[in-house]
């Protein structure tokens, strides 16, 4: 009997928290089912995928960051870079040798120079996913002639001929739910964040057996309430290239119109994710008295990510690319979960959202609150709205029909030689 082949081991560098790192689980997904060894090097500050926890061709092993906090911020950056690079260094060998290597950019330091090093000394094909150019991201905080800033170029640009273009489709975890579905969401996170919870007036003669603020049970079916709230969702990193201002300018406006009017629903805001400007967002929602406007912030777990998506009802993205290059991997889930999208506009967006086809773009605060009031004006009975509703969504049953699989086996996998 023929002994089978000995699978090929890829190794999947992230030198940030995997949980918060969609799009390198699913190229770590991808690699594991078509039959290679995977071995992950990642931070795990937040729960990643049950699919990738549960994958026996997939191993992780954990990096351990160094809290070092004190001093100048320059100090800071070069100890963290140092540790970074010593406790990669030793990783990346003591887990031994593989066939690839696949690290995702940013951060460019030290992750492109310590993984070439590493596929050098042990003849290892190094690939890249250009996520997006660390350059371009520190160019927000940095001046053009800040050495860091010329220093993180020059390493992108040595190692740019090992990179890769990949158009990001969503993963089939994303996609359009049920009423009953959503019902057993609201009641499940309604435990931890009652604004999900039963409230309104109540407007049937027949008895409710089971409500949330978004839906209730009559006779044994799930319906969605006359009288509930709008939901708006957001995801974030809470980093400087996402001005939340602008969303919280729109909020404002909104909160302003209701009551100038009553074809409104109060709103409920869901902004996701962690980051570091989060604690300043935050003091500046905790800041507000708004009346009908409520904004949460909550920290979902990788697999209730999809269906938080797929209960909204309006879809925000602040993200704007520091490069100009980089689509949001976060409008492109809300667009498999059949989420429309209001996406603040740049360079490359068109690509992705069309606007006033499967979602609208917008480029301040002015627009976006224009957007997010005339979708729900008069909700959820707004006949004209509804139509524009529909229609959106029947743009993007098309989008949905090519999936991170499809696309990763059309132009991912020629560079594993599988």
């Amino acid at each position: 009997m023929a002994e089978e082949p000995e699978r090929k081991i890829v190794k999947v560098v992230v030198l940030g928290d995997l949980g918060r790192s969609p799009r390198m689980q699913y190229h770590a997904l991808s690699l594991a089912n078509n039959g290679l060894k995977v071995n992950i090097i990642a931070y795990v500050e937040s729960t990643p995928l049950t699919d990738i926890l549960e994958n026996p061709n997939i191993t992780i092993s954990i990096l351990h960051p160094l809290v070092f906090d004190k001093g100048p911020k320059l100090v800071r950056y070069a100890t963290k870079a140092l540790w970074q690079t010593i406790s990669l260094v030793l990783t990346l060998f003591v887990t031994g040798k593989c066939d690839y290597l696949l690290c995702q950019n940013p951060p460019a330091i030290p992750t492109l120079p310590v993984c070439r090093f590493y596929c050098l000394v042990t003849r290892t094909k190094f690939i890249i996913d250009w996520h997006n150019y660390a350059y371009s991201i520190m160019a927000l905080s940095l001046p053009q002639d800040h050495f860091l800033l010329q220093l993180s170029r020059s390493v992108e640009r040595w190692f740019g001929q090992s990179s890769d273009l990949l158009y990001d489709r969503p993963p089939k975890i994303f996609h359009p739910i049920s009423i009953q579905e959503k019902h057993n969401w609201f009641l499940k996170i309604s435990q931890q964040y009652p604004e999900f919870g039963c409230h309104g007036r109540e407007v049937l003669n027949q008895p409710v057996e089971e409500r949330t603020a978004f839906t209730w049970l009559v006779n044994g079916v799930v319906e969605s309430r006359v009288d509930r709230p709008g939901l708006l969702f957001s995801s974030t990193s809470w980093t400087e290239d996402e001005d939340f201002k602008i969303l919280m300018e729109a909020l404002q406006v909104y909160e302003t119109t209701y009551n100038l009017t009553n074809k409104l629903p109060k709103l409920l805001c869901v902004i996701t994710g962690k980051g570091p400007m989060k604690q300043h967002y935050t003091a500046l929602i905790r800041s507000k008295s708004w009346q009908h406007v409520t904004v949460i912030t909550p920290w979902l777990e990788a697999a209730d990510y999809p269906t938080m998506v797929a209960s909204a009802d309006l879809g925000v993205c602040l993200h704007t690319s520091s490069s100009g290059l980089d689509l949001p991997m976060k409008v492109v889930d809300m667009f498999g979960a059949g989420l429309p999208v209001c996406a603040v506009d740049f360079l490359c967006l068109d690509e992705l959202v069309q606007n006033g086809e499967n979602g609208y773009t917008f480029k301040n605060s002015a627009e976006l609150s224009k957007q997010i009031v005339t979708w729900f004006e008069n909700f959820p009975n707004n006949y004209v709205q509804n139509k524009t509703a529909e229609n959106m969504r029947r743009e993007l049953t098309k989008f949905q029909d090519s999936r991170w699989e499809e696309n990763w086996n059309l132009r991912v996998r020629k560079y594993f030689e599988m």
